[in-house]
């Protein structure tokens, strides 16, 4: 049976609070000491190397699949093993500390991992854009999303971001801090890295000329493997804060997206907010719903803000009661 080390409950829920205070108050540390850009650093060196470039004559065929395929399957694994003994030596230094020093230090190497203030501040700069012209709203969306925004209405415009801010509440909110609940520092790491290779390397067709079906395969089924349990919570987590939807419905919502877990999020935002959104040629969620407005991108947030809140009230609640623990045993 496993026994329950109250010690280390109190260091993991402290490090959390840490993370996301820090994130709350001071926001991203400079691009220079970003672990984050520096595994993307990694990444786009590797995956020049991985991804052929396209329409190259003569490499075509089966062959040529599998060895971009391996490819990028052995550089996933060797920047994932980099990442994850770099991340174990942090918390294994950490962990020889006084309690309090630990959640100290694991919090502010945390932090890196997850970005709630900037996915925050760059959706409503998004609505802000649109303010002005719908040229600038799709100029700011442009940071957020990969697809096309040059013939985007207002409408679309919001619907992207919308969808964006729901999808990456939990690429770098709640699935960094499940991870780390469930493996410490490398675990955060681990999906970290995994979640920006697939970012990176995770496209069906060409991009930046070069051809990724093959070289970005292994790193897009790793990204589904990690997050699907995060993005089934990250849908919760939206279904609490607005005091709760149907289930069949958010099912029947998420399966008509082509990814096994951005729907899940997704479709959660769509039907609390009641508002349609789509990705044109792909996938609507809540067709029956409105074109989102200004106000339902200022309660996407808020609904957002809420289930981080939920976050923080969960690991504050596991502090405390360690620490009670901790006093009587």
């Amino acid at each position: 049976m496993l026994t329950l080390d109250i010690g280390e409950l109190r260091v993991a829920s402290g490090a959390m609070l840490v993370a996301l205070a820090v994130d709350r108050w001071l926001g991203e540390p400079p691009v220079r000491l970003h672990p984050v850009v520096w595994v993307g650093n990694y990444l786009g060196w590797a995956g020049r190397r991985a991804a052929p470039v396209a329409a190259v004559p003569g490499e075509t065929g089966p062959n040529r699949n599998l060895k971009h395929f391996w490819m990028g399957a052995l550089a996933w694994w060797a920047g994932l093993a980099m990442v994850w003994i770099v991340a174990w030596g942090l918390q294994k230094t950490a962990a020889a500390w006084p309690p309090l020093l630990a959640a100290l230090v694991l919090g502010l190497l945390l932090k890196p991992l997850l970005a709630w203030r900037m996915l925050r501040g760059e959706v409503q700069a998004v609505e802000a854009g649109l303010a002005q012209s719908v040229d600038s709203g799709r100029a700011r969306l442009a940071w957020l999303v990969s697809r096309d925004v040059t013939d985007l209405s207002e409408f679309a415009v919001r619907e992207s971001a919308i969808e964006s801010l729901a999808e990456n509440l939990n690429d770098s909110v709640v699935a960094p801090l499940f991870w780390f609940a469930v493996a410490g520092l490398p675990g955060a790491a681990l999906y970290r890295f995994a979640n920006t290779a697939d970012a990176m390397w995770g496209y069906r067709g060409e991009r930046d000329g070069r051809v990724w079906e093959w070289a970005g395969k292994w790193a897009a089924h790793a990204d589904d493997l990690l997050s699907w349990f995060p993005a089934r919570l990250t849908a919760g987590l939206l279904a609490l804060a607005a005091g709760g939807l149907s289930l069949a419905a958010l099912r029947r919502e998420a399966a008509r997206t082509p990814s096994p877990n951005s729907g899940w999020p997704m479709a959660a935002m769509a039907q609390v907010l009641g508002v349609r959104l789509a990705k044109p040629g792909v996938y609507v969620l809540h067709a029956e719903g409105q074109a989102p407005l200004a106000a339902d991108m200022r309660r996407a947030c808020a609904l957002a803000g809420r289930a981080v809140t939920a976050l923080v009230l969960a690991a504050a609640l596991v502090f405390l009661a360690s620490t009670g623990w901790g006093a009587h045993g």
